[in-house]
């Protein structure tokens, strides 16, 4: 190819400039402002305006071997300005029925004009192919620019028989740019005005009367067969030239998108900005296969260096995982404004019938962002316990010839020195994979496969296993065994939660034990999320063990009782209001107790037991009655003492039953004087 060959593609600059100045949510006006603007400054820069003031000077007749990429982009601006402005007329005649016919006709002749300009930009890229300066591929797309717009300027004249031949014409032409596209953005361009027309094919064939008109393949194969050679001169040999081009070469091989499958059917990407950010996603895939097939560190290398390299690794995986989620993030912002300019659009919908639109390709493009953002959080609670499980230092061996195995209380001694930031950490990792598994179960993709569904629940009532079980580990701690308990008994609810919707899954063709979980499996997407019976089982076996260790550790903390203090109800604490009182008052707490009922049972005997006579032949041990006799009598004084003073104590005052004085009277007193 010479060096002076021209690169310029119509069907992508009208594709580029259509979506980024207004076209995408239906602005004609902004779209033709723009264009406007663009073309003055082409015209000024490549000295070719009409000259200045009123007066009109009509340009030379531009020779080929000076024709530049520049004057082709004004040919096309000038034919995207016409035929904008055309549009906007005609919608202005539909929303102004007083001046429709004037509109109308306004906006033909701006549709006119549109196709010459268009007409004179083919004519000068056919010269330029002829003198060996233009590709085939950008003819074909000149031609088919050309003829799209040729086509809805018939449709508009109500002339359907000519615009179904142009519009079949240039759907064959696209359909051989797809095909022989070197890169998946033009593929993904080619296929973008094949479906912008399809419509419109269909339309024309059913104004005609076809009884198939809703075949559009049909349709193109039947008449652009017959009419191809009349209408592009030269058709087969184009194609041919065309077919030469398009062997790519390493760099065209890396810019090809892999297909992208979803239960066994392509997802299809019919638009070149979604080429690009997913290209990005896949070259991001690329070097997350690649940091997760690295070889460990050599044998022969310390323990320290081994360490070393297991950190890096992890880091380089998160590092990975980060820019594929970047990646996904601007893909799904894409997908996002394309599936709202389609709401926006007035139109039908510009997809095939039968075909996965970009609707779905938003919801499948927001599944794998999830997943990835699970993957990564998985990543970071395996290096968490592993890094914490390495900070543990290992307990000194008692003997050189005995057993290394670690006793229980050097197990629980371990457990004891895990950092407490560890458990609080995990369980908010759990919380970010939860909510992420709550909105991937919203979305149509996976509410549409209820295999998929159900694996999704299934991973949800897990999670919140797991995290009721890291939860119950950061209660334990701070000795609020009640709560960890509890929390354990939730988890217990969860796993059979889990282990039901796993048996709704169908069993395996390879091994009817286990189940065919789609996410396990690569049929429906990537798995992300292992997950099967005894990953189950084996979590219950490890909650349970919990909750017996939890439940030994409460006994011998406080024997079980529900009173965080361990004292239960044997202690009470004094209220503040002794501690103030006996700094005046003295309170006689015996008399307290025995109005309470609490009294001794020696300070309580009757009294009959003084006025027992006194024998002389006793026992030596009644000969100490008068000790004992004493004693009590001078309690039993006491006591009636304090009952004397108890009656002599002056009565409680009772408020008085007069009525107080209300009204003006009460309120200023004296001034009135008191009764």
């Amino acid at each position: 190819m010479a060096e002076n060959t021209s690169q310029f593609k119509a069907l992508l600059l009208a594709n580029e400039q259509r979506n980024a100045y207004g076209l995408r949510s239906n602005d004609y006006e902004r779209y033709r402002k723009h264009c406007a603007n663009r073309t003055h400054r082409l015209r000024s820069s490549l000295k070719m305006t009409h000259g200045k003031g009123r007066e009109f000077k009509t340009l030379p007749p531009v020779k080929t071997e000076n024709i530049k990429d520049g004057y082709l982009q004004l040919l096309l601006l000038e034919a995207e300005r016409a035929w904008a402005y055309s549009r906007e007329l005609s919608a202005l005649a539909a929303s102004n029925p007083d001046k429709a016919s004037a509109l109308k006709r306004n906006a033909t002749s701006r549709f006119r004009r549109a196709v010459n300009w268009a007409t004179e930009l083919l004519s000068h890229c056919q010269s330029l192919y002829d003198a060996s300066r233009f590709p085939a591929e950008g003819l074909i797309q000149a031609t088919v620019y050309t003829l799209i717009l040729n086509g809805r300027f018939l449709s508009s004249r109500y002339q359907y028989d000519d615009a179904l031949i142009q519009l079949s014409v240039a759907r064959t032409l696209l359909d051989e740019l797809a095909n022989r596209a070197v890169t998946s953005r033009d593929q993904a361009l080619a296929t973008a005005f094949a479906d912008e027309i399809g419509p419109e094919i269909r339309y024309c064939a059913h104004q005609l009367g076809r009884t198939k008109a809703y075949d559009i393949d049909g349709i193109v194969s039947e008449v652009a067969s017959k009419q191809k050679n009349d209408i592009v001169v030269g058709f087969d040999t184009l194609v041919s030239k065309l077919v030469q081009e398009s062997a790519g070469g390493a760099e065209a091989e890396r810019k090809k998108l892999k297909p992208v499958m979803w239960d066994g059917e392509p997802v299809p990407v019919r638009n070149p900005e979604l080429v690009d950010v997913l290209l990005r996603v896949q070259h991001a895939e690329e070097k997350l296969q690649q940091a997760q097939g690295e070889k460990q560190p050599q044998e022969e290398a310390g323990k320290k260096k081994e360490r070393v390299g297991k950190g890096t690794k992890s880091k380089r995986g998160v590092a990975a995982y980060d820019a594929i989620l970047l990646a996904l993030s601007e893909a799904e912002d894409v997908a996002r404004k394309l599936v709202e300019a389609q709401q926006l659009s007035t139109g039908a919908a510009t997809s095939p019938a039968g075909t996965r639109d970009i609707q779905f390709v938003h919801a499948y493009i927001i599944y794998q962002l999830l997943s990835r953002r699970i993957q990564r959080d998985l990543l970071l609670i395996t290096t968490l316990i592993h890094q914490s499980q390495a900070s543990i230092h290992p307990q000194p061996q008692f003997s050189k010839g005995k057993s290394t195995s670690i006793p229980s209380w050097s197990r629980a001694a371990q457990q004891v020195q895990v950092d407490a930031r560890l458990f609080p950490a995990i369980v908010k990792l759990l919380d970010t994979i939860i909510q992420s598994l709550n909105q991937m179960r919203t979305l149509s993709v996976v509410d549409d496969n209820p295999d998929l569904a159900s694996a999704v629940e299934a991973r949800v009532a897990f999670t919140k296993a797991r995290r009721c079980r890291y939860l119950a580990r950061c209660y334990t701690p701070l000795k609020k065994y009640a709560e960890a308990l509890t929390l354990m008994q939730h988890g217990a609810l969860h796993l059979r939660e889990a282990r039901q919707a796993l048996s709704l899954l169908p069993p395996s063709e390879n091994d009817p034990n286990q189940t065919d979980d789609p996410i396990n499996n690569t049929t429906t997407a990537n798995p992300f999320y292992a997950l099967t019976s005894s990953d189950v089982a084996l979590l219950d076996d490890e909650l349970s063990a919990d909750a017996l260790q939890c439940k030994k550790d409460w006994f011998t903390f406080n024997g079980g009782q529900a009173d965080p203090s361990g004292t239960g109800s044997k202690a009470h604490k004094k209220p503040l209001f002794f501690d103030i009182a006996l700094n005046y008052v003295q309170l006689d707490m015996e008399r307290l107790q025995e109005r309470a009922g609490k009294a001794p049972a020696s300070a309580t005997a009757p009294s009959v037991a003084v006025e027992t006579p006194r024998n002389a032949g006793t026992t030596p041990s009644d000969q100490k009655a008068p000790e004992s006799e004493r004693k009590l009598t001078s309690l039993v004084g006491k006591t009636a003492k304090v009952e004397a003073e108890e009656r002599e104590r002056a009565p409680t005052p009772e408020p008085s039953g007069q009525p107080a004085r209300g009204g003006l009277g009460g309120l200023l007193g004296g001034w009135w004087g008191r009764k």
